[in-house]
């Protein structure tokens, strides 16, 4: 079994480095799916109130037997759960269906920027926080200006931002505010959905062949050597093997330059919605 690195948070708390995400797992899949991650290695587990499938990883956690101190568990605020104490009902919610007390890091899942309240919302993370209700706060999708103001008004600088980001759209304004604030950037979409050909693209092809590894790890690994926490999904079993097998390797300087020379021109590489655009 993997020895998974972990990653010192700004709060000083750690977060294992590779984690496995639920992201458009079938709620009837998700028990079955997270048991099968859980019994592979993996420790860090990725979900969202608004993915519906909480429960089935609070099922899996149940019967994994695993010290709830040995796992990591991420969830996450919906863009509707922002006003008011919504917050603290949605956490609430959550925490029932995972089936624990206290999450390991709570995130606001979209700024939903037309509506207005993500300050509000992320000073309701900070109380949560407070309260015990989690350990760690962060935020997702959210670009420069947002964290800029969340930052302003609480004096509360986020332990992650969980973003789109593969080899062809690399976020760099982000990754460099991330980067002069001590913050830690989490990859969702890490591998590129699927959209773009990333597996047949010659830096990761011929990183691949000189370590013999598989395309997608050569772009794990990738993820891994740029200090981002990252969780492929999947629901094969030997895919799930193969997202932890990266840990015996390394890209050399010139592999991981040519693999960061891959992103699209002016932002096309983006598979998801504009983060202004999602309320």
């Amino acid at each position: 079994m993997a020895t998974i690195p972990t990653v010192k948070l700004n709060d000083g708390h750690e977060i294992p480095q590779l984690g496995y995400g639920v992201f458009k797992v079938p709620p009837a899949d998700t028990q079955r799916a997270v048991g099968e991650a859980l019994e592979v290695g993996y420790r860090h587990i990725d979900t969202a109130a608004i993915y519906g499938n909480e429960a089935g990883v609070g099922a899996a956690i149940a019967a994994s037997g695993i010290p709830r101190d040995e796992l990591f568990i991420t969830t996450k605020l919906w863009n509707d759960r922002h006003d008011g104490d919504e917050p603290n009902a949605a956490i609430a919610e959550s925490l029932d269906k995972l089936g624990i007390e206290q999450v390991d890091l709570y995130l606001v899942h979209w700024p939903t920027p037309v509506h207005d309240n993500y300050v509000h919302a992320w000073a309701k993370l900070v109380e949560l926080r407070d309260q015990g209700l989690t350990r760690s706060i962060g935020v997702s999708n959210h670009l420069v200006p947002h964290l800029e103001r969340i930052v302003a008004a609480t004096g509360v600088v986020p332990a992650v931002n969980q973003i789109e980001l593969h080899p062809a759209y690399q976020q760099r304004p982000i990754t460099e505010w991330a980067a002069a604030n001590d913050v830690r950037i989490e990859s969702w979409g890490p591998l590129g959905q699927g959209k773009y050909d990333l597996f047949g693209a010659d830096p990761v092809v011929a990183a691949a062949e000189a370590h013999g590894k598989t395309p997608a790890q050569a772009v794990l690994r990738w993820h891994l050597e740029k200090g981002f926490i990252v969780f492929p999904k999947s629901v094969r079993r030997e895919r799930l093997e193969e997202n932890l097998d990266v840990f015996d390797f390394e890209l050399t300087d010139s592999e991981v330059a040519a693999i960061d020379a891959m992103e699209k021109p002016d932002g096309s590489g983006r598979v998801s919605a504009h983060p202004d655009e999602v309320n």
